[in-house]
């Protein structure tokens, strides 16, 4: 649903615009991290309606903040994405296993497959049996 508030935790400053201005034009809220620290303290303090968060990050990674996020009994239920460059099966799983609700492997303007991911998810407070059917990647 658009007007809901999405959280992008991303370090670059190119990957980062992109998304946040497909996000803003469609009608969603957007805030910002650069950190996986930064991202853990927003998901608490705002509650996003979902989290697009990249894998490499500096500080924390992006698997380090998602552990943090599924261990916090008020960031748990939040669904967060994994945007990441890789499409390697390993990393997929290693992304789900820490408790991503989803996975996609693009970023590009040409191939925004997480866009529909993020529409799919926006408004859906993830409840422990919707975290257990999660799609591995879109």
């Amino acid at each position: 649903m658009a007007n809901e508030l999405i959280l992008i935790v991303e370090d670059n400053p190119k990957n980062l615009k992109l998304v946040r201005d497909t996000l803003q034009v469609k009608g969603y809220q957007t805030i910002e991290a650069e950190t996986g620290e930064e991202g853990v303290r927003l998901a608490h303090e705002r509650q996003p309606a979902l989290i697009l968060m990249d894998i490499q990050l500096p500080g924390i990674s992006g698997i380090d903040a998602l552990h943090r996020l599924r261990a916090d009994p008020g960031t748990r239920a939040i669904p967060v994405i994994a945007v990441t460059a890789s499409a390697m099966t390993q990393d997929t799983k290693r992304i789900m296993a820490a408790g991503s609700t989803a996975t996609t492997a693009s970023r590009s303007a040409s191939g925004n497959n997480w866009l529909p991911c993020a529409r799919s998810w926006t408004g859906h407070r993830a409840s422990p049996s919707l975290l257990d059917s999660r799609q591995p990647s879109y």
